[in-house]
Parts: structure tokens; C-alpha cells; sequence
């Protein structure tokens, strides 16, 4: 006997938005839900990692403008 579980298909631009509401940490739990049926974590973990590296950089170079302005 084996479960099978349905096919996640989600996009890129939906993993974006998810990943970006919980950086600000509000999201509504019809659409965490949806998206917890619907995304890979795989996915959300890659697009994570590049939206924090992408996020420190903007920081470091906010302060480089900043420190020589």
C-alpha cells in the first residue's frame, strides 16, 4: 500500500510572494494554507536563501551610501 500524495505545482512568482509575505510575517491562513498544498520546500527554501542574500546586500550597500553621503 502506498499514499499517494497529490502533484505540487507552483511557480515561481507564487513561491516570491510567499516567501516575501513571511518576511514581513503577515499572511492569511486561507493563503498559508493554499500555499502549503501548493509549494515545493525545496522552493521556498532556494527562493529564501536568495531573497535574504539579495535583502543583506541591500542593506550593506544602503549603509555604503549612507557612510559616504
Amino acid at each position: 500500500m502506498t499514499l499517494e500524495q497529490p502533484a505540487r505545482k507552483g511557480n515561481l512568482l507564487r513561491t516570491v510572494k510567499a516567501v516575501a509575505w513571511g518576511f514581513f510575517g503577515v499572511r492569511k491562513n486561507s493563503a498559508y494554507q493554499e500555499d502549503i498544498a501548493k509549494l515545493t520546500p525545496l522552493h521556498i527554501i532556494a527562493v529564501g536563501l536568495v531573497a535574504v542574500v539579495l535583502f543583506v546586500v541591500a542593506l550593506v550597500l544602503f549603509v555604503k551610501f549612507v557612510v559616504v553621503a
